[in-house]
């Protein structure tokens, strides 16, 4: 193994231990939590050595980054389920679908109805409908008042399966401090799944924590966790 790979492996063990502890500390099975290895602006070559490594599940932010690495991973002989995380236009889904096992960042009536343009009806894509959980002008994601109905509308569309809500909260010192920003984001979740009475397997995750916060995220009820930096390092 070369130091880069060594490196990278031993990043990945002392995150996989990092959501055992924190999912011990708050009586929940470490099974219930999917970590997103996010490759975002990391080369090929890390990804595959994280997939090597053990990694099932990796994420990036931008389409065309999405797609060149995937196809340098699969000629690799390795197939992870790949996420897109980051803010989708409408033009790119095209470039995603084919790809992507799940959908992040999905705030818009238009952006379902381009997926389910798009989407093989033999391969539904797994959608999260993004939040803005805490009004943040500078930030992407439906405002809370809007999700009912963009999960109604998602619930209701071809080639996807709502699977649940993800939100980036506002940024905090203290990552404890987060935890009523992913707190909100189980409420809602819960609400919602009262009200819509959605399908079995439908609406069911949280995709909420990074790297900084992921433990206070798994403490509330996260599912799914995205973690970039306390894997492949800081980015340069």
């Amino acid at each position: 193994m070369s130091p880069r790979e060594i490196e990278i492996t031993a990043n990945l063990d002392r995150v996989r231990q990092r959501i055992m502890d924190a999912c011990f500390a708050c009586g929940r099975d470490p099974s219930e939590v999917t970590l997103v290895g996010v490759a975002k602006t990391r080369p090929a070559e890390d990804i595959i050595a994280a997939v090597w490594a053990g990694l099932e599940d990796v994420g990036e932010n931008y389409a065309q980054e999405m797609v060149t690495k995937a196809m340098a991973v699969q000629q690799a002989g390795l197939r992870p389920r790949w996420h897109f995380l980051g803010g989708l236009q409408t033009n790119k889904v095209k470039m995603v679908i084919p790809w992507a096992g799940a959908i992040h960042s999905v705030d818009r009536p238009s952006l379902i109805c381009e997926i389910q343009k798009r989407a093989d009806p033999n391969r539904p894509v797994d959608i999260f409908v993004e939040v803005n959980i805490g009004g943040e002008p500078s930030k992407s994601g439906a405002a809370v008042a809007d999700t009912q109905n963009l999960c109604s509308t998602a619930l209701s569309a071809d080639g996807m399966r709502l699977v649940g809500l993800m939100a980036i909260p506002p940024v905090e010192d203290d990552p404890q401090s987060a935890r009523p920003w992913f707190a909100a984001l189980r409420r809602l979740r819960e609400e919602l799944a009262q009200r819509l009475t959605p399908l079995p397997g439908r609406l069911h995750h949280l995709s909420m924590g990074m790297s900084g916060d992921f433990e206070a995220a798994i403490a509330e009820g996260a599912t799914v966790v995205r973690v970039g930096t306390a894997i492949f390092g800081a980015r340069t």
